[in-house]
């Protein structure tokens, strides 16, 4: 770990805040559309890829300087493997911490959408697997990963939020699965029964697909920037304690 970095647990609160936020902002944006715009699908995926591109940008800019706003287990693991080769990044330990809050945040986020719109928490029966899915996770992931590790190894993380957010809406456009491309948000979305739900049945196939599309994205990054793994204290964005103290 950089020691400038602020200490683990308040990056740990920040990556749950932020992943949870991201799946209330999808699942509820979900429901809205469907009650706003019964009947149209188009509309609907209109209203929840607008929905999520602002509030992902919004979610970076205020929690990336905290823990860089991974926000997914796959960049966070991207991080942690691309930093063995430099002595950056992620450690283990670290690594373990921010999937773990993630993957809790993504629940809670799912939890909270269903409260507020009063449809209440089931498990989605939504059920997405097919070749064609599987195959837009691999590249929507593939395309995240490379996306992000490109900007930090350019020293463009300044924009990294509206990137990854423009990124984000037109991969639920381009890609057959619309683009879940994370992991925990998968996971925290089988538990609304709504727009935005993927059954249980489904997450293990989407998951596999998120992990061999980060590995793509890592191959296609080392072939382009062979020294990316210094770069990884950067990803999403530089995050470092205040000077006062953390």
């Amino acid at each position: 770990m950089n020691s400038s970095q602020p200490p683990l647990w308040r990056r740990a609160i920040a990556e749950l805040l932020g992943t949870s936020l991201l799946v209330t902002i999808v699942v509820g944006s979900g429901i809205a559309a469907e009650q706003l715009s019964p009947g149209d699908v188009g509309l609907q995926l209109l209203e929840n890829s607008t929905a999520t591109v602002f509030g992902l940008t919004v979610l970076i800019l205020v929690l990336g300087p905290v823990s860089g706003a991974h926000f997914n287990p796959v960049v966070s693991l991207a991080d942690w493997i691309l930093g063995r080769r430099s002595g950056a990044g992620l450690t283990l330990p670290e690594l373990g911490t921010y999937v773990a809050a993630q993957t809790v945040g993504a629940v809670s986020g799912s939890v909270l959408a269903n409260a507020m719109f009063d449809v209440g928490t089931s498990m989605s029966s939504k059920e997405r697997v097919t070749g064609g899915h599987l195959l837009g996770e691999v590249v929507a992931t593939a395309g995240l990963i490379l996306l992000i590790l490109a900007l930090a190894r350019t020293s463009r993380g300044v924009l990294a939020a509206p990137a990854v957010g423009a990124y984000i809406g037109a991969a639920y456009w381009f890609t057959s699965s619309t683009s879940f491309a994370n992991p925990a948000v998968t996971v925290g979305r089988m538990f609304s029964d709504t727009f935005a739900g993927i059954a249980p049945g489904s997450v293990p196939g989407f998951v596999l697909a998120q992990l061999i599309g980060a590995a793509a994205g890592m191959g296609l990054l080392l072939l382009l920037f062979p020294s990316a793994g210094r770069s990884a204290d950067d990803v999403v964005i530089p995050h470092h304690a205040e000077k006062s103290g953390s």
